[in-house]
């Protein structure tokens, strides 16, 4: 298969190829179950399946398990590996799930594989017919699938989103939701929930693209039919719909917090017409408040003075509803509320790493929150009933952009962290040193909260950039960024750290350092423990309260995905895919160098106690 070659710079980076779609079934299970929303929703507290993106609507990432614990997670060993197969490897971030003895897991170039839950054997693959001109900008990933009834569901780098048949993995329907030459893509995992005021569960997923100037958008379908009930824009002034006709506008019609100068040439309002905000992560579900929550993607393009109007000040332009969060009305698609992390965000932060729903208590009150830890360094506590800010301490060190978050919830700049704008004649201005640098103190790979410690199990990173401002004017397909950077080392013994955090305090229990840069998800489980993988193919696990490594396993090739964890004929399984690649080594500057040793792969690995340490429990 012959690779494409494009233009932008971003596309230039990864190697796209033209896949032939297949579905083939090499056995049927017998009175398979259907997927409903009660297991769905109870899918936290259930041990024999794992159902959503999230281990659950909250998106904790904790299993009630402790078959394996911190007295024998060290006699943990390989119950098998299935490998992805052929040259299609590349960066393999799939969450799996699981369900009646099977697990569906995604991989690179939009491929899914059913594997028998108890050898490992393939049951049917699926790899999708990408289309020449796909522009995914981050490596051509896939974060996971959904499932509910007898169907998976997961989106698709053409900017499609697919429905398959869960026993046999033919096609039950596909839908197109935008152009993917114009940068449009799907890399999250979609979501199921269920609107409590109609009854009707719905598929919610959002769309990619930020870095090429696409408008982001929110879309909720019918599971059954892919049918869309109602989209919503994330940039103020666009339109949404509801059942195929136009709705309303995404915050106020005018736009205020965007720039309304036109382009002298063309009339248009650049910025505002491609103005990014994109949710491409996955949502969390508030069942109670009936609220769906997702973070909202960085405004485009990435230089802050194309948002600002000529000789004003970019505090004055907030670019509503870029990098912060959302809560959106299931009914409708209607914004309930919105907090923002980054206004005017100048260093692509964005806003869309998980948003954590959990309790805690003040002063014998029950507070309901999200938790957020920010590309920007900062991990926020906002009220999910109203998206008011409760809440922010740093999570990494040497944050430069910001002196602290303010009362009010905004952001107290630094002086002089915005790259400055172009002088007259320039084409590259004055280069500043930013910290965090765009891909973040923590990027989007997923924490995990633990229901006993109360600690958030934050897998960050402690590097830096410097940062200069380009000129850019939009052109379809091509990068749409006006800025230009290169990351940079912080310390010379760790880039990565996992850090064990009080939600309340911000302070840092324990933590534990790595070489190369963590892009993993984490997961908690009553047992005490705490896993996650490492750039450089560890598979490992922490004790939950004090931090000792307690276990690890080489894979073979880098780890950026996240970990699950079910029961199975009384036996409790550790699942992980394994398989290097995402941002890192295409947009990591230094870091890119650091880690071009590591080998590229495709494979998900399951662990169990090996049967004579079970019987001596």
């Amino acid at each position: 298969m012959k690779p494409r070659h494009h233009k932008s710079a971003i596309a230039r980076a990864v190697s796209l190829a033209v896949i032939v779609g297949t579905a083939g079934s090499l056995s049927l299970q017998a009175n398979a179950k259907d997927v409903t929303w009660e297991d769905i929703k109870n899918d936290a507290e259930t041990t024999g399946d794992v159902l959503g993106y999230g281990i659950g609507p909250k998106a904790q990432r904790y299993s009630p398990m402790t078959t394996v614990n911190t007295d024998n997670v060290e006699r943990l060993v390989p119950a098998y590996s299935f490998s992805f197969g052929d040259e299609k490897q590349r960066g393999q971030e799939s969450q799996a799930l699981v369900h009646d003895g099977m697990i569906y897991v995604t991989g690179s170039y939009s491929r899914l594989f059913a594997l028998d839950a108890r050898t490992g054997k393939k049951v049917w693959d699926y790899s999708h017919r990408l289309p020449e001109g796909i522009r995914p900008c981050c490596d051509v990933v896939n974060r996971g699938a959904a499932i509910f009834g007898d169907k998976v569901f997961f989106g698709t780098l053409d900017a499609g989103i697919v429905a398959l048949n869960k026993d046999t993995g033919e096609v039950v329907w596909r839908e197109k939701f935008a152009d993917h030459q114009a940068g449009y893509t799907m890399t999250g995992a979609p979501t199921l929930i269920k609107d409590q005021e109609t009854g009707k569960v719905l598929l919610i997923h959002g769309s990619s693209g930020d870095e090429f100037g696409v408008v982001g958008k929110l879309f909720a379908r019918d599971p059954d039919t892919g049918e869309e009930v109602w989209m919503r824009p994330f940039v103020e002034g666009h339109y949404g719909r509801l059942n195929g006709e136009k709705s309303t506008p995404t915050g106020d019609p005018d736009a205020p917090s965007w720039p309304d100068d036109p382009d002298t040439e063309t009339g248009k309002v650049e910025a505002w017409s491609h103005g990014g905000g994109a949710p491409w992560q996955s949502a969390s579900f508030d069942i109670e408040t009936n609220t769906i929550i997702i973070g909202a993607g960085n405004p485009a393009p990435w230089n802050t003075w194309k948002r600002t109007s000529p000789g004003g000040n970019p505090r004055d332009y907030d670019n509503l509803y870029t990098s912060g969060q959302v809560g959106v009305d299931p009914s409708t698609g209607e914004v309930k509320w919105f907090y923002q992390h980054t206004p005017n965000d100048a260093w692509d932060f964005s806003g869309n790493n998980e948003l954590v729903l959990f309790e805690y208590e003040d002063d014998g009150e029950t507070v309901k929150a999200t938790a957020h830890a920010d590309r920007n360094g900062f991990f926020y506590l906002v009220n999910r009933q109203n998206g008011e800010y409760i809440n922010a301490f740093p999570f990494v060190d040497n944050i430069t952009w910001a002196e602290r978050i303010g009362e009010d919830g905004r952001p107290v700049e630094a002086e002089g962290q915005r790259p400055p704008p172009l002088e007259p004649g320039e084409t590259q201005g004055e280069a500043i040193e930013v910290s965090p640098p765009f891909l973040g103190g923590k990027n989007w790979n997923p924490m995990a909260y633990s229901q006993d410690t109360g600690l958030f199990y934050i897998p960050g990173n402690h590097w830096k950039e410097d940062y200069w401002t380009e000129e850019v004017t939009y052109k379809k397909g091509a990068a749409y960024l006006g800025q230009g950077f290169r990351i940079k080392r912080m310390y010379d013994d760790h880039v990565g750290i996992l850090r064990a955090m009080d939600p309340l305090t911000g302070e840092v229990q324990w933590e534990n350092k790595e070489k190369l840069p963590l892009w993993a998800g984490v997961l908690a489980t009553k047992g005490g423990l705490v896993f996650t993988g490492t750039g450089d193919g560890y598979f490992k696990a922490f004790d939950a309260k004090t931090g000792e490594e307690l276990w690890s396993f080489q894979t073979g090739s880098g780890i950026i995905s996240s970990p699950i964890t079910w029961e199975m004929d009384g036996e409790q399984y550790i699942g992980v895919v394994s398989g290097y690649g995402g941002a890192v080594p295409l947009w990591g500057g230094d870091m890119a160098e650091l880690t071009k040793p590591i080998s590229q792969g495709g494979s998900f690995w399951a662990f169990k106690l090996p049967s004579w340490s079970q019987a001596s429990r």
